[in-house]
């Protein structure tokens, strides 16, 4: 009872959460001036100049920099887990730096190495204009980089040993391996990698919005008509527009994603590469020089926030770091109590969905498990906008701090639900079964065995959703960028706006302070894990008294 209790409970909060707002920026998107429902706003609008423009610009820039992020990716995997290379998981720590960093911070780092007044240009006499296609190819693909290698990981890490083994008893060489063996191995993977980067790169809206100059890409026209023209429907409208290709990408890797798992699962001995030394030179150089791109784009952005006037005074200071009507303290602060609130909220619905959709019925578990993962297809902007509409102004989220900072922790743990349900879900599938029947044998109810006996073994689990949420909560701009109120501006929201005003040193200093803040809370986390590993080690190695021989 407690169970479905629990699973009922988190199934309409996601229904209303999730679901209902992007029914609100359909019903917009449908309802027509004279009151009627068709397809008038998408007459009229699709023959609007801009709007198309917008939408070849977001195409061509989204499919070339999915081509380009793959490939990197695809060769920086294949370096750390098909060759020799040493310091692996420094490599692997670098390649993940962008997913701890507001999305637009690359775009500011590009301006300050490419741009104008950029480093390039300053002092090598260039003449670079990166504003426009290529400001927001290279940062996409510096943003999208750790998403592709998250999911490519998965098709190389597990390689099965005895393939490699056949192939070099039959006397293939690397290059034969590779085409017969790595390559089509990996083949749902590079296409799911493909699918996530395009659905990525097409709804991306921070690096647009700092280094797109007049090249409107879809996620950016529709802030432009919703806050710079107020027009809901125009926005509405092309919301539909982004929503429907992210969705039908997201579904298509999501199906791509299980076929590689089970490949992935087949190999019984996971392939350990032999050393090489010109493979393993050229690859430590490949993963060197990208590894530097990435740390640039960052140690840039850094240098320039304690600088006096980048790049042509770089005597340290820290006046950057006060600015504007409001302390740079208060925006952190809104953030951080935001980003706590969205870690408590994540943490508790996603333990109750995930803890349902393991316990109840098949069919049942299917329902939960496809209405969990509908936000992953869902562009933040446009879960925004539905929230924006949807609860704006209500009674419940009314125009306190208070309320306001809630919405925004919902929205936010919502956006994010599908990546966090997953972690949970899947840590609770490798549970014993046999655990929850022994408690119930015993006489204990559902709602103890989970406190006694599920919670204590996936509190770790639960302790990485909400480092996960804390995290996403403090450098998420999309979702957010239509509820933030002028006392409840968020930090990643605020580098935005010092962005558009020009004052680029001071955008810089925050994104160096958000950054230093979860890259902080990231540290005491593994640690605190760590610890608890070694406790929970030395309890399991320690003797029993109950079978300790005292006789004398």
């Amino acid at each position: 009872m407690v169970i479905k209790a629990a699973g009922m409970a988190a199934t309409v909060a996601l229904c209303v959460f999730a679901i209902y707002p992007i029914g609100s920026v359909l019903r917009l998107a449908f309802l027509q001036e004279t009151g009627g429902w068709g397809f008038g706003n998408f007459t009229y609008y699709t023959s609007y100049p801009g709007f198309l423009n917008a939408l070849w610009h977001t195409l061509d820039v989204s499919l070339w920099a999915t081509l380009i992020t793959v490939v990197l990716a695809y060769g920086f995997c294949f370096a750390l887990y098909q060759t020799c290379v040493p310091w692996k998981q420094v490599w692997r720590g670098i390649i993940m730096l962008p997913l701890i960093v507001p999305s637009l911070m690359q775009a500011l780092g590009v301006q300050f190495i490419l741009g104008r007044n950029g480093i390039m240009n300053q002092f090598f006499g260039t003449d670079f204009d990166v504003y426009g296609f290529w400001g927001i190819l290279i940062s996409n693909v510096v943003y999208a980089l750790p998403h592709a290698f998250l999911v490519l990981q998965v098709a190389l890490a597990a390689s099965s040993a005895q393939q490699y083994e056949a192939a070099q008893l039959f006397g293939a060489n690397g290059r034969r391996m590779f085409f017969s063996i790595t390559l089509p191995h990996s083949r749902y993977g590079i296409l799911s990698a493909v699918f996530l980067v395009f659905a990525i790169n097409i709804s991306e809206f921070g690096n647009p919005m700092v280094i797109g100059g007049d090249y409107n890409v879809l996620a950016t026209e529709i802030y432009n008509q919703v806050i710079g023209q107020a027009n809901l429907n125009m926005g509405a409208v092309i919301g539909v527009f982004l929503l429907a290709p992210v969705m039908a990408t997201v579904l298509i890797e999501q199906y791509l994603a299980r076929r590689q798992s089970m490949i992935a699962n087949a190999g019984k001995i996971t392939y350990v590469p032999k050393p090489n030394r010109w493979l393993d030179r050229a690859f430590l150089l490949y993963v060197g020089i990208i590894a530097s791109i990435i740390c640039s784009i960052i140690v840039v952005v850094g240098l320039s926030s304690i600088s006096r006037l980048w790049p042509y005074d770089l005597t340290p200071t820290l006046a950057h770091f006060s600015f504007g009507a409001s302390s740079v303290f208060d925006v952190l602060g809104n953030s951080v109590k935001m980003a706590l609130l969205t870690a408590v909220l994540g943490g508790i619905l996603v333990t109750m969905l995930a803890w349902a959709s393991n316990a109840l019925k098949p069919i049942t578990t299917k329902v939960i498990y496809t209405l969990a993962i509908l936000p992953a297809s869902i562009p933040g902007m446009i879960i925004g906008f539905g929230y924006a509409l949807s609860f704006s102004g209500t009674d419940i989220f009314s125009d306190s701090i208070f309320g306001v900072i809630l919405l925004m922790s919902i929205c936010t743990v919502y956006h994010y639900h599908a990546q966090a349900f997953l972690m949970l879900a899947n840590r609770m599938k490798q549970l014993d079964k046999a655990l929850d029947q022994a408690s119930s044998i015993l006489g204990a109810s559902s709602w103890r065995t989970f406190r006694k006996v599920t919670l204590p073994l996936i509190w770790p689990a639960i302790a990485t959703v909400m480092v996960f949420y804390f995290i996403q909560g403090m450098v998420t701009l999309s979702a957010l960028i239509f509820l933030v109120t002028p006392q409840t501006s968020l930090a990643a929201v605020s580098v935005l706006t010092l962005n558009d005003t020009g004052q680029l040193a001071q955008a810089a200093a925050l994104s160096t302070m958000i950054m230093l803040i979860v890259l902080g809370t990231w540290v005491i986390a593994q640690a605190t894990m760590k610890l608890n590993n070694r406790r929970q080690g030395r309890l399991r190695t320690a003797p029993n008294p109950v079978f300790t021989n005292n006789a004398g």
